[in-house]
């Protein structure tokens, strides 16, 4: 196996390239001279190709050069001198390991952010703006029958044609407004107004 020019940016993979160069000369088909080769025991790489972590050849030998990149990407930095601290951070177990740390500390936050009250159901949260947005809707819809002979004795006309076209007015207003706030397709159950 003869390391390409780009591997050179990882130092680790063509320092392990230029080892394995030798030894990858000769495919192992033993699981224990693959794992002496490597440095680990017969079990570890038994657990390694159980969990797929490895794998072997088509023809059912190890490649060694290849053993040694797929147990450097895949090894938990904190078990295994095989990961090295330096070149972990860029392995596929590394950035693991990271989102799940990340994902760890987001649930932390919610938790706690629950427990302090700052969050709120979204069905009670729903069914509250609707209580308030029907308590504002029936005022409106209401407030031209209150009004209207007050207004109407004010203007000297006459009360009930004022009233309709308050009425008319407020209508349109509402249908307006719930458009906005209100969308097709984002209310999901309500139809589009006509």
């Amino acid at each position: 196996m003869i390391a390409s020019a780009r591997d050179h940016r990882d130092p680790w993979r063509f320092i392990a390239l230029a080892r394995a160069k030798h030894s990858a000369k000769r495919p192992s088909s033993s699981t224990r001279e693959a794992a002496r080769r490597l440095g680990v025991s017969d079990t570890t790489m038994h657990k390694a190709e159980r969990t797929g972590r490895i794998t072997r050849e088509p023809d059912g030998q190890w490649d060694i050069a290849k053993l040694r990149v797929q147990m450097r990407e895949t090894a938990d930095p904190q078990r295994s001198a095989l990961a090295g601290s330096a070149a972990a951070e860029g392995t596929p177990f590394a950035r693991l390991k990271v989102a799940q740390l990340a994902l760890k500390v987001e649930a932390q936050r919610l938790a706690l952010d629950e427990s302090k009250g700052r969050l709120l159901d979204v069905a009670t949260a729903n069914a509250t703006i609707d209580e308030i947005a029907s308590t504002m809707r029936d005022a409106l819809l209401n407030w031209p029958a209150r009004v209207a002979g007050v207004i109407a004795a004010e203007l000297g006309v006459e009360p009930h044609l004022l009233q309709t076209i308050l009425q008319q007015h407020i209508n349109e207003l509402l249908t307006e407004a719930s458009d906005r706030f209100d969308p097709p397709g984002i209310g999901g159950e309500r139809e589009p107004h006509a």
